[in-house]
């Protein structure tokens, strides 16, 4: 029986993968500037060479990072329409963010630190790609807003509170847990931040 050969395709979306992992774990621990290829190698348990066979830099290895964290973070929210019931669409968004701060607390990291140093890496797509995005948001959102659907709240500021205060579970873990008197969240303390945004942000709505 013949064991069948991962295709060139399949190798390389691994490799990527596992360096990217890595460059998480290393970027997070010691920034942009601090981090080094060297390590990211180490962390990944791959030769050096290896990495620049795939990214030239570590700015390139660092774009694609801030665009993969970028990319799962939005895309539940791209097919954004007029037609989605305001009450279910901002029940899930609020679900989902707080889900990704539980479960890739660095990435979030890694992008509030991108943001925090004037974002340089990212500036460029801020007030291209995303700007286009958030606008076609605020379009969806300012028409609930004349039918009724939602109470006129300004609806940039609406999605920046649920993006700040999702975030925070993961930017400020630490003040989190000191308040909490805890030493790690469980399952149930999630759960419960999803209750608690979800119940303040729709009724700040009129929801």
């Amino acid at each position: 029986m013949s064991v069948k050969k991962e295709s060139v395709g399949q190798v390389r979306q691994k490799n990527v993968a596992l360096i990217l992992t890595a460059a998480k774990t290393e970027f997070v621990t010691h920034g942009f500037k601090g981090a080094s290829i060297k390590r990211i190698a180490e962390r990944a348990n791959i030769p050096r060479a290896n990495i620049h066979y795939y990214f030239n830099d570590k700015t390139e290895l660092y774009q694609q990072l801030l665009s993969e964290i970028i990319v799962s973070w939005n895309t539940s929210f791209d097919t954004l329409s007029v037609d989605d019931d305001p009450k279910t669409i901002l029940t899930a968004y609020i679900h989902e963010k707080v889900m990704h701060a539980k479960h890739d607390p660095d990435g979030s990291k890694i992008f509030a630190s991108e943001v925090i140093h004037g974002a340089p890496i990212l500036k460029n797509y801020l007030h291209t790609e995303f700007k286009q995005w958030l606008d076609e948001k605020i379009s969806v959102i300012e028409t609930w807003i004349e039918k009724g659907q939602i109470d006129a709240i300004n609806p940039y500021h609406l999605l920046f509170l649920i993006w700040s205060s999702t975030q925070h579970y993961a930017d400020f873990n630490v003040q989190v847990l000191a308040g909490l008197g805890k030493e790690t969240m469980n399952d149930a303390d999630f759960d419960e931040v999803i209750h608690s945004l979800t119940t303040i942000i729709l009724k700040g709505c009129g929801l």
